[in-house]
C-alpha cells in the first residue's frame, strides 16, 4: 500500500473511503505543486513531504473532529470553517472526508481564493465555499467548528475574533505543536477561553514531531 493510503487508514479514515479520498488528495497535491511557486501555498513542493506534513497532518485530527461534529450536527446550518485557509490546509483534506458537512474556507488573499475555488471544482467538493474575507469580517455566530493550522498564535485580539464568529456551544479547534508552548499561549487568553482541552495527535510517519489539537468550547 502506498504511503498516502496507509496514512489515511492510520488517521482513522474509513476503509470504504480510502480510494476516493486518496484520489482527491493526489489531484490536490498536483495542483499545489503546479501553483506553489506563484502563490506561495506551502513550504515545500515535494510530493512525499506534502503527503506527510500537510495532508496527513491535516487529517490526524479526523477522529476528534468527527466526534465533535456528531455532537453538533443537528445545529441549524451546521458548518466547519478553515480560518486563514491559505492553500486549503486543513480545510480541503477535511472537506474531502466530511462530505456531508459544509466547509467555509476563509482566506483574505484573492489569488489564493482563486486557487481554492479551482481545487474545490477539480476535486468535486460541492460542500466547499470559499470566502475571500479577513477573519474579522466573517459573520458573527455563523460557524460551528472553526479549525486553523499554521495560523497566527492565539492572542487576545485573534481569540476574540474567533469566538465572535463561532456559534454558542461551538468549538475552536487549533492545530498546535509542543505542549509547553500551548500552555504559555493559552495562559495569555485564559480570560477569554476559560477551560480548554488538548488532544494528542499522531501524524503517520512523523513520529519525531509533537502535534496537538487545542479545543475551546464557546459557552
Amino acid at each position: 500500500m502506498d504511503k498516502l493510503k496507509d496514512g489515511l487508514l492510520q488517521c482513522g479514515i474509513e476503509e470504504e473511503m480510502i480510494e476516493s479520498v486518496s484520489a482527491k488528495m493526489e489531484a490536490y497535491i498536483k495542483e499545489i505543486i503546479l501553483f506553489n511557486s506563484a502563490y506561495n501555498l506551502t513550504n515545500t513542493s515535494d510530493h512525499d513531504e506534502l503527503v506527510i506534513r500537510h495532508i496527513l497532518d491535516s487529517l490526524s485530527a479526523y477522529k476528534p473532529l468527527k466526534e465533535l461534529a456528531a455532537k453538533l450536527k443537528d445545529n441549524q446550518g451546521f458548518c466547519f470553517a478553515d480560518i486563514g485557509s491559505g492553500g486549503g490546509l486543513p480545510g480541503i483534506p477535511l472537506a474531502a472526508c466530511f462530505l456531508d458537512f459544509e466547509f467555509k474556507l476563509v482566506e483574505r488573499m484573492s489569488k489564493r481564493c482563486a486557487f481554492l475555488e479551482n481545487c474545490a471544482a477539480i476535486l468535486g467538493l460541492k460542500n466547499v465555499k470559499v470566502l475571500n474575507l479577513e477573519a474579522e469580517k466573517v459573520p458573527e455566530n455563523s460557524i460551528d467548528i472553526a479549525v486553523f493550522r499554521a495560523f497566527r498564535p492565539l492572542d487576545q485580539a485573534m481569540t476574540k475574533t474567533l469566538l465572535r464568529l463561532t456559534k454558542k456551544g461551538g468549538y475552536l479547534a487549533a492545530y498546535k505543536a509542543k505542549m509547553e508552548n500551548i500552555k504559555t499561549e493559552m495562559e495569555g487568553v485564559k480570560n477569554l477561553t476559560g477551560e480548554y482541552s488538548v488532544v494528542e495527535l499522531k501524524v503517520p510517519f512523523m513520529n519525531e514531531s509533537e502535534r496537538n489539537l487545542v479545543l475551546v468550547n464557546k459557552n
